[in-house]
């Protein structure tokens, strides 16, 4: 099997060679680097929900745990990337600086940070299968752009959001406190958002260099607002559990550097129909490693909850293929 900076630098081969000297061959390869990505991301991001809720309980606050995380991942993506092709690849304009720092805010300090500070209660699992919902809210972002879903998709928004709602109420029989149910719920309309208008802010070309700007300008929103949240001073380094530290170097190796990597050139390379597709095995492996690793509560009504949004996912992502 192929380490990690290996498979990473295939995939800026795959994504920066010129469309005109693709030949069947190549054709091939990309699409098998597009299905690579995919099956990183649905089960790699599938146990970070499992690293997250190790890390924020073993007492590193939230927002700067999941800073430092993205952070140091950036740091050495860039690092790598300068020591590999020289620091002249990492230059971007500035339309493209701000594209990245919209994008990383949207996704990482609003999406990804809202994961880490609600599941300070929220089991992983219940929080794997909230996260789900995301490409219900895809399509309302789709409609709000004027298009014109079929029935089936619509469908499959109202039968998902009502899993969504059941989850929500399910949380009541859990250590899941309301807030935080609110919270990682506007956490998913922001990563949902920042995944919807991505192609169109004019980030850079090279989906590696996209990746490590969007983790840094995230990474800094966090700090901001783990300040603003007082974690600071919460923070206390002589009483963080071993167990946090290795949560979190897997979060900065595989959760960040491999699979932010791989999401990244999803979104340059492949359609949003079938990158949101990983919302089917993200909730699957989570609610499994949580129950077997964590002994987290599996209740009937998480997993119809759970179920229900999964089939109203499948009734969405169908019918746009259909469409397609």
């Amino acid at each position: 099997m192929q380490n990690t900076p290996d498979m990473i630098e295939e995939v800026r081969m795959a994504a920066s060679a010129p469309a005109h000297v693709a030949g069947p061959d190549s054709r091939a390869g990309s699409g098998a680097m597009i299905w690579t990505a995919l099956v990183v991301v649905y089960i790699v991001w599938g146990s970070t929900y499992l690293a997250i809720r190790v890390v924020v309980e073993a007492h590193i606050p939230p927002m700067l745990g999941m800073a430092g995380r993205f952070l140091t991942a950036g740091i050495l993506l860039a690092t790598g990337l300068a020591l590999k092709s020289g620091w002249r690849r990492l230059r971007i304009t500035r339309r493209e600086a701000v594209g990245a720092a919209t994008v990383g805010v949207l996704l990482l300090a609003f999406g990804n940070g809202a994961v880490a500070v609600a599941e300070q209660t929220v089991p992983s699992g219940l929080a794997a299968l909230l996260v789900a919902a995301i490409p219900l809210w895809l399509m309302l972002l789709r409609v709000g752009g004027g298009e014109r879903p079929r029935a089936m998709t619509w469908s499959g928004v109202l039968i998902g959001f009502g899993g969504a709602a059941l989850l929500a109420l399910s949380g009541g029989n859990t250590s899941a406190k309301p807030l935080s149910v609110a919270i990682l719920v506007l956490g998913t309309i922001c990563w949902a958002t920042g995944s919807r208008f991505a192609p169109r802010l004019g980030l850079p070309r090279d989906p590696l260099v996209t990746a490590l700007y969007e983790m840094l300008f995230g990474g800094t929103a966090m700090i901001l607002l783990g300040v603003l949240r007082g974690e600071p001073g919460r923070l206390h380094l002589d009483q963080v559990d071993q167990s946090g530290w290795f949560g979190l170097a897997y979060l900065v190796v595989f959760g960040s550097l491999l699979a932010y990597t791989a999401y990244s050139y999803l979104l340059a390379n492949a359609p949003i129909s079938l990158i949101g597709t990983y919302a089917y095995v993200n909730p699957a492996v989570a609610v499994l490693l949580g129950w077997l690793i964590l002994n987290e509560s599996l209740t009937w009504q998480i997993l119809l909850g759970g179920a229900v949004i999964i089939v109203g996912v499948a009734l969405v992502v169908t019918s746009e293929r259909r469409r397609a």
